[in-house]
């Protein structure tokens, strides 16, 4: 680690020490834009990044203030614990050492959800946490605009970053300070729905949160993150019918039990056929599912050592593995079936949260009736009058849809930098999301004439 990495590490700790809780989760995500995983104090084997030495000052600070989840531990929080758990557990049937490997994940993932739940309580705090994202992202998206056209990478000062753009057929492909062309795009991708959340009441930092997505999306030139960004934008534009989510799912098999029946590969070869950025490797993330599954008996169990006979490319990290980019499939790899479904687990219980959430907030009004609206004078960004905030119900619909994008990325890439952050802080807001709304309805309960936040009617 050099002396400017080091030095962002140390104004990084002693900020997520000293802020008080409801800006604590700042310093986490400056140091998942502004700093690199290839830049890292090593320990012997392990090696510690800025995000994973700021997670060890983030749960020392938990430890010593007494601080806890908000709304107590659900059960997304327990099945990530789970997982955790196996991930780490399953190492004993791999090579000696990947325990170590796998140690640094859970301290990278499990320590951004935990923290993440912590300082993060309540919509206005989610809010605040994606204004501040959407802002900080700023200067990332101009210089991967201006890596994408000089093919010089202006994060290589901080080490742990090919100092020249990728190149792919021709193109220039910015990855500012991610480990890789898609995984920049897919945090870009995620801005989209942060930025629309903004809409209504910061639209000074909406628009500069379209802006960061629109110019990412573009450097990096990599078609996942686009489909990722186009898919959460349809999931948001499903809202009329989230009463009719269960014919909605079911038509989505019939369609792919059509589309089987008409092509000649397997249905899932619909990747092969997808290439917005141009150069697009569809074909092998399409062909990397039908291996896992003639390999299966492989891998079920516990994972596996060894993957490179499955395609006939390899990857140049390792020579034992080919390139699994499916970060579900990559689960099943490091820990068989368990782990993966474990991890599917997850993203169900959240998709299940979501629905609570909008389905005790279902008709809801924008403001409680006999609360005075907000008419304080500006927004803080056009000088307008302060709009409502966005309901419970559309906030969390927004946030299933970016997990919704966030899944289907995951069917090409393998997400395994600093841009994890941004999956687990989808996962973090969807949980305080709905434990927050379970102790608000809990506390109406007890008051007299009070607004029935799940049926919707004056008591």
């Amino acid at each position: 680690m050099n002396l400017l990495s080091l030095g962002l590490a140390g104004v990084g700790a002693i900020a997520l020490w000293t802020l008080p809780r409801t800006f604590a989760a700042l310093p986490l995500l400056l140091a998942a834009v502004y700093t690199t995983t290839g830049v890292a104090i090593e320990i012997g084997p392990a090696n510690f990044s800025v995000l994973r030495l700021l997670v060890a000052v983030g749960v020392l600070r938990v430890l010593v203030r007494g601080e806890s989840m908000a709304g107590g531990v659900g059960t997304t929080d327990r099945l990530m614990l789970a997982w955790a758990a196996w991930l780490v557990g399953s190492a004993v049937f791999h090579e000696p050492g990947t325990w170590i490997y796998r140690a640094g994940i859970v301290w990278s993932d499990l320590g951004c959800y935990v923290l993440l739940r912590v300082f993060v309580r309540d919509a206005q705090e989610l809010l605040r946490l994606f204004g501040a994202a959407c802002a900080a992202l700023l200067p990332v998206s101009l210089l991967m605009l201006v890596e994408t056209h000089t093919g010089e990478n202006a994060f290589s000062v901080l080490g742990g970053v090919n100092p020249m753009a990728a190149m792919r057929d021709g193109q220039l492909r910015a990855s500012g300070p991610f480990a890789h062309p898609i995984l920049a795009g897919t945090v870009g991708a995620a801005c989209v729905p942060m930025a629309i959340a903004l809409w209504r009441q910061r639209r000074g930092l909406a628009l500069l949160g379209f802006f960061d997505a629109a110019a990412m999306l573009y450097a990096s030139h990599s078609s996942g993150p686009v489909l990722m960004a186009g898919f959460i934008v349809l999931a948001l534009c499903f809202w009329p019918l989230r009463w009719h989510m269960r014919e909605v799912r079911l038509a989505l098999v019939a369609a792919g039990i059509a589309l089987q029946g008409v092509m000649n590969d397997p249905f899932y070869f619909v990747l092969a056929r997808v290439d917005i950025a141009g150069g697009s490797r569809g074909w092998h993330r399409a062909q990397l599912i039908r291996s896992a599954l003639e390999h299966l008996d492989e891998w079920w169990l516990v994972g596996t050592d060894y993957t490179r006979h499955w395609m006939a490319s390899g990857i140049y990290a390792n020579r034992q593995h080919t390139d699994i980019t499916n970060h579900v499939l990559a689960m099943g790899v490091m820990g068989g079936l368990l782990l993966m479904l474990l991890f599917v687990a997850v993203l169900a219980s959240a998709f299940r949260d979501v629905g609570r959430v909008v389905h005790a907030n279902g008709g809801a009004p924008d403001t409680v009736p006999g609360q005075a609206p907000d008419t304080a004078a500006g927004d803080g960004d056009n000088g307008a009058r302060a709009a409502a905030p966005l309901p419970p119900d559309r906030l969390a619909w927004l946030l299933g849809a970016t997990l919704f994008g966030h899944l289907l990325n995951f069917m090409s890439v393998s997400v395994f930098d600093q841009s994890v952050f941004f999956v687990y802080l989808t996962l973090a807001g969807i949980a305080a999301l709905v434990l927050h709304q379970g102790q608000a309805a809990a506390e109406e309960d007890t008051l007299p004439g009070h607004w029935h936040s799940r049926g919707m009617v004056r008591s």
